[in-house]
């Protein structure tokens, strides 16, 4: 009996042993998918994925975020209050060498950050070398304003009032930049810049706003992503949805079709080391076929960074902004 009763307890022991395991390696199943979904869906917003951010929790949204302690001459945390929402929203102004004492009106570059959700401070360390090659490359002087593209970034979200991020931009930032400052209040006056999701906003809005704009530099956008939401009818993930056609690859087809009506310059950059490489490769080829003239930028070496960029091609990039606005000013 002693020995049926010791046989016993080492069935149930072993058999514990084996459910403990089992229950262990099914919870890290469990956590292994779940950490799976939120890198897909992490993949699905940026073109790309990101083992390393799917497990850092976002910062909530804010339509206020203050510049860090920074010091860069001429650059300054703003806010204006939104027409359609009823609250502040935040941009960084860097004025040009000169702005204060000079009497003439300067052209603006909007500038327009990667990732989500929306802050005008995130991409505030390119003010840096922007300010330093307006002095020192003899690069004609520009306002740059540093946007804040709303909850999803640089999209307007259908049903949401306070998602606005494009409308608030093209409608409302804009107009008090040209009401605050010393700009030149029309296309002629207007670039438009960003990377990644900026990229992808830079595009899209450019496409949509040619009266709005005559420069437009897209840096490193995810143009996958964007083609997956013109493929699905809007979807960029199964709960997330923007409007029809508001994507780079309808708008481009849109833009392409038109008879009449102003040209942008284009440009789009990208480095050959970024996750966004290959898509902005295709993304050239389809403005090819259309028709739709641009200038390349292919920086060698170069991961998905818009400072590696910039630290690189600035100068050309800038150069490009100041030669469309001299062109445009001069029809």
């Amino acid at each position: 009996m002693r020995l049926i009763a010791a046989f016993m307890v080492t069935v149930a022991c072993t058999l514990s042993v084996h459910a403990q395991s089992s229950d262990k390696a099914a919870s890290g199943l469990a956590q292994a998918a779940n950490g799976s979904a939120q890198q897909v869906t992490e993949a699905s917003q940026t073109g790309a994925p990101k083992k390393a951010a799917a497990k850092k929790k976002r910062a909530p949204f804010k339509w206020v975020n203050p510049l860090p302690a920074f010091r860069v001459p001429g650059l300054k945390h703003r806010t204006f209050q939104s027409p359609s929402m009823g609250l502040d929203v935040g941009y960084v102004i860097l004025l040009p060498a000169g702005y204060e004492r000079a009497k003439i009106r300067y052209p603006v570059v909007y500038y327009l950050h990667g990732g989500r959700p929306g802050s005008e401070s995130k991409s505030h360390r390119l003010a840096d070398p922007i300010q330093k090659l307006m002095k020192s490359a003899a690069i004609a002087p520009a306002i740059y304003v540093f946007v804040n593209g709303g909850p999803v970034s640089h999209y307007n979200i259908p049903g949401d009032d306070n998602a606005q991020g494009a409308s608030v931009f093209i409608n409302e930032l804009i107009p008090h930049i040209d009401s605050t400052y010393r700009t030149i209040p029309n296309r002629s006056g207007r670039g438009l810049e960003g990377f990644s999701q900026g990229g992808r906003g830079t595009m899209r809005l450019a496409l949509r706003h040619p009266d709005v704009f005559c420069s437009a530099a897209a840096g490193g956008g995810g143009y996958e992503t964007e083609k997956r939401i013109s493929d699905s009818g809007g979807f960029e993930s199964p709960n997330l949805k923007f409007g029809q056609g508001d994507n780079s690859w309808d708008l481009a087809r849109a833009y392409a079709g038109r008879k009449d009506g102003p040209r942008v310059s284009f440009m789009i950059y990208v480095g050959t080391k970024g996750f966004n490489y290959e898509n902005n490769l295709d993304y050239m080829r389809f403005l090819a076929e259309l028709g739709i003239d641009f200038e390349r930028i292919v920086v060698p070496g170069v991961p998905h960074s818009a400072g590696g960029i910039y630290a690189k091609a600035a100068e050309r990039i800038m150069r490009f902004h100041a030669s469309n606005f001299n062109k445009a000013n001069t029809r």
